[in-house]
């Protein structure tokens, strides 16, 4: 092999693994999907916005369907505020819902849409009322460690070391007074004769 072909080779896996490093930069930024077309801008206010980051997905159905351009404090309604930027191709009613979701246990936060049922559509600039904000998960973590440790407080039923009493238990009702009856002479036994 001559000398300008192995040039040539050893420039084509430069340039391969050049492009391997943008690519894994691109994903590794979450800009792979980043569309070049039309989109509209809509936001949306939530009280916690918990990890939502710039450019993290909108997604409906699993699908992609958006990116968040930019997070905000609303310092009058001390609430966050998401803007999306939405891919044109996507129309959805202005009644649908917004909601900040997990993508497993403890990966990235994205937007869920849950389409509503309007006949009119979002158009730039509008706003979707109906949000829920993120679940935060040292949130839930305390309250069930709180609800484990006030359950602990409380003493178990009848285990004497309760404040009240515990309830006497009912008296059985009386019964009729039951006649006396003879013993009937089992299987094996024999009577004795009379003589």
């Amino acid at each position: 092999m001559s000398r300008e072909k192995v040039d040539l080779w050893v420039g084509l896996f430069v340039l391969l693994g050049a492009a391997a490093i943008i690519f894994l930069a691109l994903k590794a930024g979450n800009l792979s999907t980043f569309s070049f077309g039309k989109s509209y801008t809509i936001t949306a206010n939530f009280d916690n916005i918990g990890g939502l980051k710039s450019r993290a997905p909108v997604k409906s159905a699993g699908v992609v369907v958006g990116r968040v351009s930019g997070v905000s404090f609303d310092d009058k309604m001390y609430q966050g505020v998401v803007t999306l930027d939405m891919d044109s191709k996507y129309q959805f009613p202005s009644d649908s819902s917004a909601k900040i979701l997990t993508s497993g246990l403890l990966g990235e936060q994205y937007i869920g849409i849950e389409p509503g049922g309007d006949e009119k559509n979002f158009a730039a600039g509008d706003k979707i009322l109906y949000t829920q904000s993120a679940v935060v998960l040292e949130n839930l973590i305390s309250q069930f460690l709180y609800s484990k440790a006030s359950d602990a407080a409380t003493p178990a039923a009848g285990s004497g070391d309760s404040a009240a009493p515990a309830a006497a238990p009912a008296a059985a009702p009386a019964a009729a007074p039951v006649a006396p009856t003879a013993p009937t002479p089992s299987a094996g036994s024999q009577e004795p004769a009379n003589k």
